[in-house]
């Protein structure tokens, strides 16, 4: 796989570049700001970008914002956002298309989990950190209120871009009763589902984006 990191932080971006490497991935190109990363990514063409939000030239939110105009120009292209800080506002309209990642930067530290979704990303999944899960339910509690406890932990499951068996496995369920919550889910939540790769993922998103327009999300 061909990867662009756009990292402002040397250490952070060399380690990085050190360890997808080690794993049997080329890094195809480096970035410390977010139009350096621009052009990295239209010049190699690669497979994923692995993006920090928070880039110059105003370390805010550039790698976010240069990661809409990113998908904007190659819709394909496998984008995961890395974050010290969950901003939400972004990633929201970046998952309804599948292909997207946002993880806490500590979540690079289980190297074996992080590499895992790095490729789903790639291939057309979602890898979302459960903390951006959790903000983004936790900023529409009242559409998610008719929803169990263990529904809301099985939502999250999926919001993350886990199947059925994976979800199971994680919460120690069987698939079946995996499978009667994610149907209980949906129709509490009256959403319609997508024939794509991603549908609940996207589902889920697309309806908590909706709730969303009206609110600010970014937490600083």
């Amino acid at each position: 796989m061909r990867v662009v990191i756009g990292e402002d932080s040397v250490l952070f971006r060399e380690g990085l570049a050190r360890l997808l490497a080690d794993a049997g991935h080329e890094v195809v190109a480096r970035a410390g700001d977010a139009p350096a990363l621009e052009m990295a990514v239209a010049a190699t063409g690669p497979d994923l970008a692995v993006i920090d939000i928070r880039m110059p030239p105003d370390l805010t939110d550039d790698g976010a914002r240069a990661a809409r105009r990113i998908r904007a120009a190659q819709p394909e292209l496998g984008i995961v956002l890395l974050s010290q800080h969950i901003e939400t506002r972004n990633a929201v309209e970046l998952v309804s298309r599948g292909g997207f990642g946002y993880l806490l930067k500590d979540r690079v530290l289980d190297v074996d989990d992080f590499l895992e979704a790095i490729v789903r990303v790639a291939a057309g999944g979602s890898a979302l950190d459960p903390y951006v899960v959790s903000r983004m339910i936790s900023t529409h509690r009242d559409p998610l209120a008719k929803l169990s406890a263990r529904e809301l932990e099985v939502l999250a499951q999926v919001a993350e871009g886990h199947t059925n068996v994976g979800i199971a496995r994680r919460l120690w369920l069987a698939e079946r009763t995996v499978e009667s919550h994610v149907a209980s889910v949906m129709t509490k939540l009256d959403l319609t589902t997508s024939k794509e790769h991603n549908r609940r993922v996207l589902a889920v998103l697309a309806y908590l984006r909706a709730r969303g327009r009206r609110r600010d999300d970014q937490v600083d």
